[in-house]
C-alpha cells in the first residue's frame, strides 16, 4: 500500500465541513484528534477546538476569524476553501462514519511512520541494554494508539449496559481451596500477591493454586470433575528449573514424599505402588493446561509478550504465577530508583490482569522485621507501589505453632478488593509439598458492656 493512499481528504473534509455546518457534531466524534487529520485539514481541527474549549460558537464566521486574527487564512487555501467544504456536505447525519474513515487512516500512517522510527533506532539507537531496546520500540508503538476519551453517562444512558452487566457471571475462578473458594474465590483482573518470609512454603501454596485453577474441580451431575475450563496456566519459575517445579507438583497430586521423589527413589527405586502413583499423576497434569518456564531474571516485557501469544493459541489464561518479584530482571531506567522500576512492573502486571482477563499471581519477599511479629503490608519489601498496586495481599506466617514436627502456616489477607480481609490456617505437609485446611480458629466472643448485674 502506498504511503498517499493511507489519506482520504475527503472524508476530513466531510467530518470538518459537518462541524461547521452544525457545531453539535463535535460531540459525536469527540474520539478524532488534531493529529489524525492532514496538514491543512489538522489546522482548521485546532481552530474549532480551541473554540470548543473557550466556549465561543463554531461556525463558518468565528472560524475564519480566528484565521484571520493571526494572518494565516491562505494557510488552508482561503475563504473559499472553507465555503467549497461546507457546500459539499448534504447533511451532517453521516458525520461519525466520516469520523471513523478519518481515525482508521491516521493509525494506519502512524503504524507507517513507527515502522520507519524503529528502523532508524534499530541503526542508530544509543541503548545502555537490552531493557532500553524494549522501552525504546514500546514508546515507538505507543505513538499509535489513540488517547482514549471517556464519556459522562447518567444511569438513563448507561441502564442497558448495567442490566447486561447482571446477567453475566461474575469473573470468579475457583482455586481448590475450599473455605477460600466458599468465600471469595480468585476474580480476573487481580492482580494477587502471597507474601512470607524463606521456607514458610510461598511456592507449596503457588502450586497447589496452579493445579486447583488449572483443574476447576465442581459437581457436574452429582460427581465431582475437573472441568478444566478456566484456561491456562502459566509458571515463570525465577530460581527452580522445570523438574524442580514439576517433583513439587507431582509430589502433591500424587501424595508420594517428595523427599524419595527428589532421590529418584534412594538405591532401590520406586516401589511399584509410588511408580503407579507418579505416572497416574503425571498423565492428569498432562491433561491440564499448565505451562512452565524456568528461566532467571524474566522481564515484565516477555511475560506480557508470551501472554498475548498464548491467548492467540489457547483462547485464554487463567492465571499467570511469577516466582518471585524481587528477582525479576528489573533495570531502573535513567533517574529512576528501584522502588521506582518495581512500581512499574507491579501497575504493568495490574494492567495486563485486567486487559488479558486472568489472575497475575506474584511471590514476594517480607522483610526480615517480619520475622519478629505478624507480617503487615509495611513488611512488603520495597512496599510501597506493591502495597498500592495488588488487589489482594495474602501473608503466609508461622507463628511458631506446630501439630506435632508439622508446621501450622496462618493464611493472613491483609488485602481484599471486593472481598475484604480474612485468615485461614493450613497445616503444611511438606513432605508432599500440600497445604491441608484446618478448622478456622473462633474469634473469642466480646464481652457485654456493663459487667455484672
Amino acid at each position: 500500500m502506498e504511503f498517499q493512499t493511507l489519506n482520504d481528504f475527503q472524508a476530513e473534509q466531510s467530518v470538518l465541513g459537518a462541524i461547521l455546518s452544525d457545531s453539535r457534531c463535535l460531540d459525536e466524534i469527540s474520539f478524532l484528534e488534531p493529529r489524525d487529520f492532514h496538514e491543512k485539514h489538522e489546522l482548521i481541527f485546532n481552530v474549532i477546538r480551541y473554540l470548543h474549549e473557550q466556549d465561543l460558537p463554531i461556525d463558518f464566521i468565528t472560524v475564519v476569524g480566528e484565521f484571520d486574527r493571526f494572518g494565516r487564512i491562505q494557510e488552508i487555501g482561503g475563504v473559499t476553501y472553507l465555503t467549497d467544504m461546507i457546500a459539499s456536505v448534504p447533511t451532517v447525519a453521516n458525520v461519525k462514519y466520516y469520523a471513523r474513515i478519518v481515525r482508521t487512516k491516521a493509525l494506519r500512517r502512524r503504524m507507517y511512520e513507527a515502522g520507519e522510527e524503529m528502523k532508524k533506532a534499530a541503526v542508530n539507537g544509543d541503548f545502555e541494554d537490552d531493557e532500553d531496546i524494549y522501552a525504546s520500540a514500546e514508546e515507538i508503538t505507543d505513538k499509535i494508539r489513540p488517547k482514549t476519551v471517556a464519556k459522562m453517562r447518567d444511569f438513563k444512558q448507561s441502564r442497558k449496559d448495567y442490566y447486561e452487566h447482571l446477567k453475566t457471571k461474575a469473573q470468579k475462578i475457583l482455586s481448590g481451596f475450599k473455605q477460600f473458594d466458599e468465600w471469595a474465590q480468585l476474580w480476573r483482573g487481580w492482580l494477587y500477591i502471597i507474601a512470607g518470609r524463606p521456607s514458610v512454603g510461598k511456592t507449596a501454596k503457588a502450586l497447589q493454586l496452579v493445579y486447583g485453577i488449572a483443574s476447576q474441580f465442581r459437581l457436574i451431575d452429582g460427581k465431582m470433575v475437573a472441568a478444566k475450563d478456566a484456561g491456562c496456566v502459566l509458571i515463570y519459575s525465577q530460581e527452580m528449573g522445570e523438574n524442580e517445579v514439576k517433583d513439587r507438583i507431582v509430589s502433591n497430586v500424587a501424595g508420594v514424599n517428595y523427599n524419595r521423589l527428589i532421590n529418584k527413589g534412594g538405591e532401590e527405586g520406586f516401589t511399584d505402588r509410588e511408580q503407579q502413583k507418579i505416572d497416574e499423576a503425571y498423565d492428569l497434569l498432562e491433561s491440564l493446561p499448565i505451562h512452565i518456564q524456568d528461566s532467571s531474571g524474566v522481564t515484565i516485557e516477555e511475560i506480557r509478550s508470551t501472554s498475548k501469544q498464548m491467548i492467540k493459541q489457547h483462547g485464554k489464561i487463567a492465571a499467570i504465577i511469577v516466582d518471585y518479584l524481587q528477582i525479576m530482571e528489573i533495570v531502573p531506567r535513567r533517574g529512576e530508583k528501584r522502588h521506582e522500576a518495581i512500581g512499574r512492573v507491579t501497575r504493568t502486571a495490574k494492567s495486563m490482569a485486567r486487559k488479558m482477563n486472568f489472575v497475575f499471581i506474584m511471590l514476594s519477599q517480607l522483610d526480615r522485621s517480619a520475622d519478629d511479629e505478624e507480617p503487615k503490608l509495611r513488611h512488603l519489601k520495597e512496599s510501597g507501589s506493591i502495597e498500592q498496586d495488588a488487589d489482594v495481599v495474602e501473608f503466609l506466617w508461622h507463628d511458631g505453632e506446630y501439630d506435632g514436627n508439622v508446621k501450622i502456616v496462618q493464611s493472613i489477607f491483609a488485602k481484599g478488593r471486593n472481598v475484604g480481609l480474612n485468615r485461614f490456617r493450613y497445616r503444611f505437609e511438606w513432605w508432599l509439598q500440600r497445604y491441608v485446611e484446618l478448622e478456622k480458629e473462633k474469634e473469642p466472643e466480646k464481652k457485654k458492656a456493663g459487667g455484672r448485674k
